[in-house]
């Protein structure tokens, strides 16, 4: 079980690198698109690494790939801004995950749509 302390730094991650994303780092890369979420922050027991999932909702699997790979590349970047703002000793090392759970949610809403729709025929 995860300790409170534990929990609480991996909501201020996560929330925290949500906003660099939002802000300096959509300002620095042109190229990064759609709508970025940080859906959950894992950091270590001994602050030293933190695993980021992240879920990308763009037009098209390419701007996806595209934006992803973007993240990743700057995670030196985010790690600097975090350290602007995290007031701890350590700022742990950052790995960007892909989290699919938006799209799979999207997934099944336009499924039980389908199955909402077929069950008016009588």
């Amino acid at each position: 079980m995860r300790s409170n302390r534990t929990q609480r730094l991996d909501s201020e991650y996560r929330r925290a690198v949500s906003e660099i994303i939002a802000g300096p780092l959509k300002n620095k890369e042109a190229g990064l698109k759609g709508i970025v979420s940080v859906t959950e922050a894992d950091v270590a027991p001994d602050l030293k690494t933190a695993k980021i999932y992240i879920s990308i909702l763009a037009p098209g699997e390419e701007e996806k790939q595209a934006s992803f790979a973007i993240i990743r590349e700057n995670a030196g970047f985010i790690r600097r801004e975090l350290a602007k703002i995290m007031t701890m000793r350590t700022v742990p090392a950052l790995t960007f995950l892909e989290d699919g759970s938006m799209e799979y949610g999207s997934h099944i809403d336009a499924l039980l749509a389908e199955l909402g729709k077929g069950g008016d025929k009588k």
